[in-house]
Protein backbone atom coordinates (compact mmCIF):
# COMPACT_ATOMS: atom_id res chain seq x y z
CA UNK A 1 0.00 0.00 0.00
CA UNK A 2 1.44 3.51 -1.11
CA UNK A 3 2.56 5.64 2.19
CA UNK A 4 1.29 9.35 2.95
CA UNK A 5 4.30 9.99 4.30
CA UNK A 6 7.91 8.32 4.51
CA UNK A 7 10.79 9.56 6.32
CA UNK A 8 14.10 8.13 5.68
CA UNK A 9 17.24 9.33 7.97
CA UNK A 10 15.72 12.50 9.12
CA UNK A 11 17.77 15.31 10.48
CA UNK A 12 17.50 18.57 11.62
CA UNK A 13 20.41 20.83 12.74
CA UNK A 14 20.72 23.91 14.28
CA UNK A 15 24.14 24.80 14.41
CA UNK A 16 26.11 22.07 16.71
CA UNK A 17 22.75 20.91 18.21
CA UNK A 18 20.72 18.10 16.60
CA UNK A 19 17.04 18.26 16.91
CA UNK A 20 16.31 15.13 14.89
CA UNK A 21 18.77 12.50 14.92
CA UNK A 22 18.64 10.50 11.37
CA UNK A 23 14.42 9.00 12.17
CA UNK A 24 12.81 6.85 9.75
CA UNK A 25 8.92 5.76 10.09
CA UNK A 26 6.06 5.90 7.46
CA UNK A 27 2.19 6.57 7.95
CA UNK A 28 -0.36 4.98 5.60
CA UNK A 29 -3.77 6.33 3.98
CA UNK A 30 -6.91 6.93 6.64
CA UNK A 31 -3.90 6.25 10.08
CA UNK A 32 -3.70 8.25 12.88
CA UNK A 33 0.11 8.30 13.69
CA UNK A 34 0.93 9.68 16.53
CA UNK A 35 4.98 11.54 17.58
CA UNK A 36 4.92 11.29 21.34
CA UNK A 37 8.05 12.46 23.83
CA UNK A 38 9.33 14.86 26.41
CA UNK A 39 10.06 18.38 25.79
CA UNK A 40 13.04 18.67 23.24
CA UNK A 41 12.45 15.39 21.74
CA UNK A 42 12.40 16.70 17.93
CA UNK A 43 8.37 16.19 17.61
CA UNK A 44 7.80 19.99 16.71
CA UNK A 45 10.78 20.27 14.75
CA UNK A 46 9.76 16.94 12.81
CA UNK A 47 6.60 18.23 11.95
CA UNK A 48 7.48 21.64 11.06
CA UNK A 49 9.79 19.94 7.93
CA UNK A 50 6.43 17.93 7.12
CA UNK A 51 4.78 21.02 6.24
CA UNK A 52 7.78 23.07 4.76
CA UNK A 53 8.13 25.87 7.49
CA UNK A 54 11.87 24.41 8.25
CA UNK A 55 14.19 22.54 5.84
CA UNK A 56 14.97 19.44 6.22
CA UNK A 57 19.48 19.11 7.07
CA UNK A 58 20.01 16.02 5.65
CA UNK A 59 17.28 12.51 4.94
CA UNK A 60 14.73 11.85 2.81
CA UNK A 61 10.92 13.12 3.19
CA UNK A 62 7.95 11.88 0.95
CA UNK A 63 4.42 12.89 1.00
CA UNK A 64 1.84 11.39 -1.25
CA UNK A 65 5.03 8.93 -2.46
CA UNK A 66 6.80 11.99 -3.73
CA UNK A 67 10.01 13.90 -2.67
CA UNK A 68 8.27 16.93 -0.93
CA UNK A 69 10.89 19.40 -3.02
CA UNK A 70 9.86 18.56 -6.30
CA UNK A 71 6.40 19.75 -6.41
CA UNK A 72 5.82 21.92 -2.61
CA UNK A 73 2.98 23.64 -4.11
CA UNK A 74 1.17 20.60 -4.76
CA UNK A 75 1.63 18.83 -1.69
CA UNK A 76 0.84 21.87 0.31
CA UNK A 77 -2.17 21.93 -1.22
CA UNK A 78 -3.42 18.73 0.02
CA UNK A 79 -1.55 19.24 3.55
CA UNK A 80 -3.96 21.11 6.88
CA UNK A 81 -1.66 22.22 9.28
CA UNK A 82 -2.95 23.07 13.21
CA UNK A 83 -0.05 24.29 14.84
CA UNK A 84 -0.34 25.03 18.39
CA UNK A 85 -0.04 28.77 18.52
CA UNK A 86 -3.12 30.36 18.52
CA UNK A 87 -2.77 32.23 15.14
CA UNK A 88 -5.92 33.21 14.33
CA UNK A 89 -7.14 36.88 13.17
CA UNK A 90 -8.17 39.19 15.76
CA UNK A 91 -10.53 41.83 13.79
CA UNK A 92 -12.28 39.12 12.24
CA UNK A 93 -15.12 37.10 13.05
CA UNK A 94 -15.30 33.25 13.00
CA UNK A 95 -17.33 32.67 9.87
CA UNK A 96 -14.34 35.81 8.39
CA UNK A 97 -11.57 33.98 9.63
CA UNK A 98 -12.26 31.15 7.33
CA UNK A 99 -13.59 32.70 4.53
CA UNK A 100 -10.47 34.76 4.50
CA UNK A 101 -8.15 31.72 4.44
CA UNK A 102 -9.88 29.71 1.86
CA UNK A 103 -8.46 32.96 -0.25
CA UNK A 104 -4.97 30.67 -0.01
CA UNK A 105 -6.61 27.79 -1.46
CA UNK A 106 -7.82 29.42 -4.73
CA UNK A 107 -11.67 28.28 -3.34
CA UNK A 108 -14.35 29.66 -5.20
CA UNK A 109 -16.66 32.08 -3.78
CA UNK A 110 -19.35 30.01 -3.32
CA UNK A 111 -17.44 26.51 -2.73
CA UNK A 112 -15.56 28.72 -0.05
CA UNK A 113 -19.03 29.58 1.88
CA UNK A 114 -20.09 25.67 1.73
CA UNK A 115 -17.07 24.59 3.55
CA UNK A 116 -16.98 27.19 5.72
CA UNK A 117 -20.63 26.41 6.78
CA UNK A 118 -20.26 22.43 6.63
CA UNK A 119 -16.97 23.21 9.05
CA UNK A 120 -19.04 25.52 11.35
CA UNK A 121 -21.50 22.99 11.81
CA UNK A 122 -19.11 20.07 12.45
CA UNK A 123 -17.26 21.86 15.13
CA UNK A 124 -20.52 23.57 16.53
CA UNK A 125 -19.95 26.93 15.71
CA UNK A 126 -22.14 27.75 13.56
CA UNK A 127 -24.13 29.88 16.42
CA UNK A 128 -21.67 31.66 17.04
CA UNK A 129 -20.21 32.65 13.20
CA UNK A 130 -20.58 36.09 13.70
CA UNK A 131 -18.57 36.46 17.41
CA UNK A 132 -15.35 37.96 17.38
CA UNK A 133 -12.03 35.95 17.90
CA UNK A 134 -11.32 38.11 20.91
CA UNK A 135 -14.51 37.00 22.42
CA UNK A 136 -13.69 33.33 21.90
CA UNK A 137 -12.68 30.98 25.00
CA UNK A 138 -9.95 28.96 24.44
CA UNK A 139 -12.01 25.92 23.61
CA UNK A 140 -13.64 27.38 20.78
CA UNK A 141 -10.35 29.05 19.77
CA UNK A 142 -9.11 25.60 19.04
CA UNK A 143 -11.82 24.02 17.44
CA UNK A 144 -12.13 26.78 15.04
CA UNK A 145 -8.17 26.49 13.84
CA UNK A 146 -8.93 23.25 13.37
CA UNK A 147 -11.76 24.35 11.43
CA UNK A 148 -9.65 26.37 9.49
CA UNK A 149 -6.92 23.60 9.02
CA UNK A 150 -9.64 21.50 6.94
CA UNK A 151 -10.29 24.33 4.83
CA UNK A 152 -9.11 23.22 1.28
CA UNK A 153 -10.60 19.96 2.57
CA UNK A 154 -6.76 17.95 2.98
CA UNK A 155 -5.41 14.06 2.32
CA UNK A 156 -3.26 14.78 5.26
CA UNK A 157 -4.12 16.33 8.66
CA UNK A 158 -0.95 17.36 10.41
CA UNK A 159 -2.03 18.40 14.22
CA UNK A 160 0.88 19.97 16.79
CA UNK A 161 -0.59 19.24 20.50
CA UNK A 162 -4.21 19.96 19.02
CA UNK A 163 -5.64 20.28 23.07
CA UNK A 164 -3.12 22.02 24.78
CA UNK A 165 -4.52 23.84 27.90
CA UNK A 166 -8.29 22.71 27.34
CA UNK A 167 -10.27 21.94 29.85
CA UNK A 168 -11.40 18.16 29.73
CA UNK A 169 -15.21 18.68 28.39
CA UNK A 170 -13.28 20.90 25.53
CA UNK A 171 -10.59 18.20 25.08
CA UNK A 172 -13.14 15.38 24.50
CA UNK A 173 -15.00 17.34 22.06
CA UNK A 174 -11.88 17.67 20.03
CA UNK A 175 -11.46 14.18 20.23
CA UNK A 176 -15.00 13.16 18.85
CA UNK A 177 -14.08 15.37 16.16
CA UNK A 178 -10.79 14.06 15.32
CA UNK A 179 -12.54 10.47 15.53
CA UNK A 180 -15.22 11.36 13.17
CA UNK A 181 -12.27 12.51 10.85
CA UNK A 182 -10.54 9.81 11.33
CA UNK A 183 -13.45 7.35 10.52
CA UNK A 184 -14.00 8.73 7.21
CA UNK A 185 -10.42 8.25 6.01
CA UNK A 186 -8.46 11.08 7.05
CA UNK A 187 -5.01 10.63 7.45
CA UNK A 188 -3.73 12.13 10.91
CA UNK A 189 -0.60 13.28 11.94
CA UNK A 190 -0.75 14.03 15.78
CA UNK A 191 1.84 15.44 18.79
CA UNK A 192 0.81 15.62 22.00
CA UNK A 193 2.15 15.57 25.68
CA UNK A 194 -1.59 13.84 26.60
CA UNK A 195 -1.30 9.78 26.60
CA UNK A 196 -4.62 9.12 26.51
CA UNK A 197 -5.12 11.62 24.09
CA UNK A 198 -2.85 9.23 22.00
CA UNK A 199 -4.07 6.25 23.28
CA UNK A 200 -7.65 7.22 22.62
CA UNK A 201 -6.66 8.44 18.65
CA UNK A 202 -3.26 6.59 17.36
CA UNK A 203 -3.62 3.82 15.39
CA UNK A 204 0.42 3.86 15.87
CA UNK A 205 3.01 5.89 17.06
CA UNK A 206 6.72 6.61 18.27
CA UNK A 207 8.22 7.60 21.63
CA UNK A 208 11.18 9.86 21.13
CA UNK A 209 13.58 10.95 23.19
CA UNK A 210 16.92 13.66 22.26
CA UNK A 211 16.15 13.41 18.20
CA UNK A 212 15.82 9.93 18.34
CA UNK A 213 12.86 7.30 17.98
CA UNK A 214 13.14 4.96 20.98
CA UNK A 215 10.01 2.37 20.33
CA UNK A 216 7.40 2.14 16.94
CA UNK A 217 4.21 0.41 17.71
CA UNK A 218 0.30 -0.14 18.16
CA UNK A 219 -0.06 1.97 21.72
CA UNK A 220 -1.99 -1.61 23.61
CA UNK A 221 1.38 -2.94 21.81
CA UNK A 222 3.46 -0.97 23.86
CA UNK A 223 1.63 -0.98 27.07
CA UNK A 224 1.60 -5.12 27.12
CA UNK A 225 5.39 -5.60 26.05
CA UNK A 226 6.94 -2.77 28.23
CA UNK A 227 4.86 -2.48 31.60
CA UNK A 228 2.24 -5.33 31.55
CA UNK A 229 -1.25 -5.63 31.63
CA UNK A 230 -1.50 -4.05 35.50
CA UNK A 231 1.08 -2.05 37.54
CA UNK A 232 1.19 -2.66 41.76
CA UNK A 233 2.11 1.04 43.43
CA UNK A 234 3.05 0.76 46.83
CA UNK A 235 3.37 3.90 49.22
CA UNK A 236 6.03 4.37 51.13
CA UNK A 237 8.04 1.50 50.81
CA UNK A 238 9.62 0.24 53.58
CA UNK A 239 12.65 -0.70 54.30
CA UNK A 240 11.57 -4.80 54.87
CA UNK A 241 9.52 -4.75 51.19
CA UNK A 242 12.43 -3.35 49.19
CA UNK A 243 14.28 -6.02 50.72
CA UNK A 244 11.85 -8.92 50.33
CA UNK A 245 11.16 -7.62 46.44
CA UNK A 246 15.59 -7.78 46.02
CA UNK A 247 15.69 -11.19 47.50
CA UNK A 248 13.18 -12.01 45.06
CA UNK A 249 14.60 -10.66 41.99
CA UNK A 250 11.41 -8.77 41.39
CA UNK A 251 11.89 -5.99 39.25
CA UNK A 252 10.84 -2.25 40.46
CA UNK A 253 11.35 1.45 40.51
CA UNK A 254 11.59 3.16 43.47
CA UNK A 255 10.33 6.49 43.49
CA UNK A 256 11.14 7.72 47.30
CA UNK A 257 7.20 7.91 48.47
CA UNK A 258 6.29 5.71 45.76
CA UNK A 259 7.00 2.42 44.49
CA UNK A 260 5.95 1.15 41.43
CA UNK A 261 6.07 -2.81 40.20
CA UNK A 262 6.21 -3.38 36.13
CA UNK A 263 5.96 -6.96 34.37
CA UNK A 264 4.58 -9.11 37.01
CA UNK A 265 5.66 -12.30 36.30
CA UNK A 266 2.96 -13.90 38.97
CA UNK A 267 -0.19 -13.38 38.97
CA UNK A 268 -0.91 -13.53 42.69
CA UNK A 269 1.93 -10.73 43.30
CA UNK A 270 -0.57 -8.22 44.01
CA UNK A 271 -2.23 -10.31 46.25
CA UNK A 272 0.63 -11.53 47.79
CA UNK A 273 2.34 -8.38 48.56
CA UNK A 274 -0.78 -7.22 50.48
CA UNK A 275 -1.15 -10.20 52.96
CA UNK A 276 2.38 -10.01 53.66
CA UNK A 277 2.71 -6.42 54.00
CA UNK A 278 -0.87 -5.26 54.79
CA UNK A 279 0.38 -1.92 56.98
CA UNK A 280 2.02 -0.45 53.44
CA UNK A 281 -1.14 1.48 51.12
CA UNK A 282 -0.90 -1.31 48.07
CA UNK A 283 -3.00 -0.44 44.44
CA UNK A 284 -3.49 -2.38 41.22
CA UNK A 285 -4.57 -0.85 38.46
CA UNK A 286 -4.20 -1.33 34.94
CA UNK A 287 -0.99 -0.35 33.00
CA UNK A 288 -1.21 2.81 30.79
CA UNK A 289 0.59 4.56 28.13
CA UNK A 290 1.93 7.08 30.23
CA UNK A 291 3.79 4.60 32.21
CA UNK A 292 5.59 3.21 29.19
CA UNK A 293 6.21 7.17 28.10
CA UNK A 294 8.06 7.07 31.88
CA UNK A 295 9.65 4.19 31.75
CA UNK A 296 11.27 4.64 28.50
CA UNK A 297 12.25 8.57 28.49
CA UNK A 298 12.53 8.85 32.05
CA UNK A 299 10.65 10.95 34.88
CA UNK A 300 13.27 14.13 35.54
CA UNK A 301 11.91 17.38 34.46
CA UNK A 302 12.77 18.78 30.80
CA UNK A 303 13.72 22.48 29.87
Amino acid sequence: MPSIIAVKNLRKTFGTFTAVDGISFTVQKAECFGLLGPNGAGKTSTIRMLYGYSPASDGELYLFDQLINNDWRTVKNRIGVCQQEDNLDPDLSIRDNLLTYARYFNLSKSGARQITDRLLKFFALENRAKTNIRELSGGMKRRLVLARSLINQPDLLILDEPTTGLDPQSRHQVWERLEELKNAGLTILLTTHYMEEASRLCDRLVIMNQGRILVEGRPQELIQHYVGREVIEISPPSPKLLSYLKNHGLRFENLGQRLVIHNQADAGLFTLLTELFGDLRCTLRPATLEDVFLHLTGRELRE
